[in-house]
């Protein structure tokens, strides 16, 4: 398994995305975060076919952080059964994987 994941979600608002971005980036469970929307999404949901509007949220950890990253993010999510998707890294720049490194480790108290 990677030592580094790309997390994804998307939420109805760009407000609701920045707000699980600041507070994810905030607890350290996340280095960093995009936004990207509005985008179209084409899904299958509760037997039904549908198309919506959405923003996508992308964010930057480590695999030891993953698991309190995806219970925030299913706490804090505005919808009851979000998509919630994590992807390996499989390379990238020394120093960017060193700063997600960094960046995600928990807070000294």
């Amino acid at each position: 398994m990677s030592d580094f994941l790309q997390v994804s979600t998307a939420t109805e608002s760009r407000e609701q995305a920045v707000e699980l971005a600041r507070t994810a980036v905030g607890d350290r469970l996340a280095a960093g975060a995009q936004i990207i929307g509005p985008v179209t999404s084409v899904f299958w949901h509760a037997g039904e076919f549908g198309t919506g509007e959405e923003w996508q949220l992308l964010l930057k950890t480590t695999a030891e952080r993953y698991p309190q990253l995806e219970a925030h993010l299913l706490e804090h999510h505005p919808w009851k059964n979000p998509e919630l998707c994590a992807v390996p890294i499989v390379a990238g720049a020394g120093p960017c994987l060193q700063w997600i490194r960094s960046a995600t480790l928990p807070a000294a108290d």
